[in-house]
């Protein structure tokens, strides 16, 4: 008979301190797809989350003393559980997120990755020897920072989370998350379940799913040295100003308004395959989605009369199905603001070529012509299946209409002509760039961050993870005290 781990729901009404504790507030957690309660779930108010730093700061200090090996073998033992449950945890994400099942699946098997690195870091070298005087040694260690908070959104919740969490304890920290409560599980709860069998110490990583007073006590705590956020733009500000006040390490992987541009020698219907991938898939609620479509004049209508086949037969429906492309919109909020995008784009002159219509929470494949700077499709982070096409007429003009946006997350190029479409490439203000791709793109060993309003600067995963959860201290060491000129 087989054992489905996620029956028991442990966080039932509750959250998770390194015990399961029950919670004074409770918020049921709703299937997008179907409308149904998944689960109930422990809502944290701010005191919770200032009494989880503090437990936190107390247990880092055991943590520490962990010795690199038996740390290892715990994010081996995690990614092992998560493995061994990754079909019944891949449907639980299709379900809570709305995703359809293979992105579910590849969340779990990015997750079993991440930790998997997570136990090589413990592992690897952590400082550097530095040139010095004679008779004195000078090197240079990453220590770790203390209590780090993870705040993570709702529609990749797994890797989103994982990605900050594993490194983070892998460095030596304590960690507090505050998943989405519209995703807590994926986006906690089952990282606590995998990290307990595993034998984390109880304390040192802690879920607390909670409304805005959590985040902002996560910035507030003094216990806390640093935030890991990843959200959007108007919420990130708010966690910079707040962290910038606490004088806290802060990252911030934010919104975007990533365009894809294609030039005039590039395959249609390759293209067409690209475009739709990176505006359509997860229903466009990711930040990298390929949110401008920015095509040479003398193929746009060539080639939108081929997205537009790919719009309307891409199948939508309940993604835990199996049998669709799509699955729904998070919730109705932003179902009416994806739609709101759509109509007001339209009457200030964009052409509907497909799709601009919803049934219950599914949002039509929807394409969009003639989408001019200044409309709101151009402009705004959609966060919804909506292809907007551009036409530019040479390359400096794609890559002034690119680079006009606040965001600068990715771009992308898709050209027969590979030093061209490096060269636009070069020019595009972005921290992710691919070239004959679209622009959901990414590996748990690249570094991964944008700028402007997509983020601080700061990059997560791979070798970016060092820099992140950890600080420098530099340490001299004399076989004796020296005397002074004074």
């Amino acid at each position: 008979m087989t054992v489905f781990v996620l029956e028991s729901k442990k966080w039932s009404g509750k959250f998770f301190t390194g015990e399961w504790v029950a919670a004074s507030n409770k918020q049921e957690v709703i299937e997008p797809a179907t409308g149904k309660v998944l689960s109930e779930v422990g809502i944290a108010t701010a005191d919770d989350v200032y009494a989880a730093c503090q437990r936190a700061h107390e247990a880092q200090k055991e943590w520490a003393t962990v010795p690199p090996r038996d740390k290892a073998a715990l994010f081996h033992k995690a990614a092992s559980f998560i493995q061994e449950n990754a079909e019944e945890f891949a449907l639980y994400i299709a379900r809570e997120t709305g995703g359809i099942i293979p992105k579910g699946q590849h969340e779990i098997k990015e997750a079993i990755l991440i930790l998997q690195l997570a136990a090589n870091m413990t592992l690897e070298p952590n400082g550097l020897t530095l040139p010095s005087v004679p008779e004195r040694m000078s090197y240079a260690t990453r220590k770790a920072i203390g209590v780090v908070g993870v705040i993570s959104p709702f529609n990749f919740p797994m890797i989103l989370s994982v990605r900050s969490i594993a490194p983070a304890l892998a460095t030596g920290n304590a960690v507090v998350t505050k998943p989405d409560p519209q995703t807590p599980v994926t986006g906690g709860f089952i990282l606590a379940l995998a990290l307990e069998a595993a034998g984390l110490p109880k304390g040192v990583f802690q879920v607390l799913p909670g409304a805005v007073e959590a985040g902002e006590a996560l910035c507030a705590a003094p216990e806390i040295g640093m935030v890991a956020f990843t959200g959007s733009t108007a919420a990130g500000r708010k966690v910079g100003e707040a962290c910038g006040r606490n004088l806290k390490k802060v990252s911030l992987e934010l919104g975007g308004k990533s365009s894809l541009i294609i030039l005039e020698d590039a395959d249609l219907d390759v293209t067409a395959s690209n475009i739709a991938w990176g505006a359509y898939f997860h229903q466009g609620q990711i930040c990298m989605a390929s949110g401008r479509i920015l095509v040479q004049e003398s193929i746009a209508e060539a080639l939108t009369e081929k997205i537009v086949e790919k719009a309307q037969h891409l199948p939508v429906g309940d993604p835990a199905s199996g049998q669709v492309a799509l699955g729904p919109l998070i919730n109705q909020h932003q179902l009416e603001k994806v739609h709101a995008i759509v109509q007001d784009s339209i009457a200030a002159g964009a052409k509907l070529e497909a799709g601009g219509v919803h049934e219950g929470p599914y949002y039509s494949p929807t394409v969009l012509s003639n989408v001019k700077p200044g409309m709101r499709s151009f402009e705004e982070e959609i966060f919804g299946p909506v292809v907007n096409i551009t036409t530019f007429k040479h390359d400096d003009e794609a890559v002034a209409m690119a680079n006009n946006t606040q965001y600068g997350l990715a771009g992308a190029v898709i050209s027969n002509d590979l030093s061209r479409a490096q060269r636009i490439g070069d020019r595009l203000h972005v921290g992710l760039l691919h070239i004959n791709d679209q622009t959901v793109n990414d590996e748990c060993i690249n570094p991964f961050g944008g700028c402007g309003a997509s983020g601080n600067g700061s990059a997560v995963c791979g070798p970016a993870d060092w820099d992140l959860y950890t600080h420098w201290q530099w340490v001299t060491v004399k076989q004796a005290a020296t005397p002074y000129p004074f």
